[in-house]
């Protein structure tokens, strides 16, 4: 009782020192602290019944269709200027609001989530304490090291990691150095570990760029969303590698508000390609509310959806994720896994 008290005045210390300074708090913060002012983050949703979430199968593992992301976990915001959202979210999450969190995502049918390897020992301690049964869809660093990358998926897989992709940027800064030997040698390495394997990134160009080399990528992991929010970078500012370029501070460019440069171009491509495609960042990392943004990736062609979701987020995010499967009905590309 103690400790959820602490952590009560502190995220409420640290919403109001975010007050006092001029940075105005977003809806999504505003309900995170009312949450935790008023006791309701510390209280167990009603479970629900999860026999009505989709699953989909990628080699053979089943996998639901939504899927939790692991960024609020980790604490990796994408909050353009304000400086303290990485800071609160890592506050609130601790180790037995993440147990609960999963806990809770499992009775509501999620039995995936996307991980990075820094924040794998909460999932592995979660099913082992708490008997949870997630899976991890988990990144690994690809490298010419081929022994680095050995032991790391070793490592990982004994970590009770289900499914391997590789890490965006690091994908990504490969493809543009022309290094898709690297990318093919990891994808043959998963593969010989008996998981499945995928390639991971933000550009398009990445996944353009191993379907042409035939890479050995089962899925992709690729990033996805509308660019119909005003905080989006207009479209004769935007650059093909924006994330790894130096920011210029002028209005209008990227300021990490931006994962999906080209969305139609993105949603066409991936008609071509006969394989599971995995969308993240699907919110513009908080831009779009799942409302808009779940259609969109759906209709134009996700096959499984990774959704960064606080543990009050998620029966309203899950509900309205099954209420728009169920009504997508056909739609051009077809599903796949």
């Amino acid at each position: 009782m103690a400790e959820k008290s602490d952590r009560r005045r502190f995220l409420g210390t640290a919403a109001a020192g975010a007050l006092a300074s001029g940075a105005a708090l977003g809806m999504e913060e505003r309900i995170l602290l009312a949450a935790v002012q008023d006791g309701k983050a510390d209280q167990p949703q009603t479970p629900a019944d999860p026999a009505s979430m989709p699953y989909g199968q990628v080699g053979n593992v089943r996998v639901s269709r939504l899927m939790i992301g692991g960024n609020l976990i980790g604490g990796w915001a994408h909050s353009r200027d304000l400086m303290y959202v990485s800071r609160l979210f890592k506050a609130y999450n601790t180790d037995e609001k993440v147990f609960e969190t999963l806990a809770l995502a499992e009775q509501h049918g999620i039995n995936t989530i996307q991980n990075d390897p820094a924040c794998m020992e909460l999932v592995y301690r979660y099913n082992k304490e708490r008997g949870g049964k997630m899976q991890s869809l988990v990144c690994i660093h690809p490298e010419p090291d081929e022994a680095k990358v050995r032991n790391e998926i070793a490592h990982l897989i004994d970590r009770g990691a289900t499914l391997l992709y590789t890490h965006g940027e690091m994908t990504d800064r490969l493809t543009m150095s022309g290094r898709l030997d690297v990318l093919a040698r990891c994808m043959e390495l998963i593969k010989e570990a008996g998981v499945p394997a995928g390639i991971g990134s933000h550009s398009l160009e990445t996944p353009k760029a191993c379907e042409k080399e035939n890479v050995g990528a089962q899925f992709y992991v690729k990033t996805f969303h509308t660019d119909q929010y005003w905080s989006a970078s207009p479209e004769d500012k935007r650059q093909e590698w924006c994330w790894y370029l130096p920011r210029s501070g002028e209005p209008g460019t990227y300021h990490d508000n931006m994962w999906c440069i080209n969305p139609g171009e993105t949603s066409e491509f991936f008609k071509g390609v006969h394989k599971p495609w995995f969308a993240f960042k699907v919110l513009a990392a908080g831009a779009l509310h799942p409302r808009v943004a779940l259609p969109y990736v759906l209709r134009n062609g996700a096959d499984f959806v990774i959704l960064g979701m606080f543990d009050f987020q998620i029966a309203e995010d899950v509900a309205m994720f099954k209420d728009t499967f169920t009504k997508i009905g056909s739609r051009e590309r077809p599903w796949y896994g």
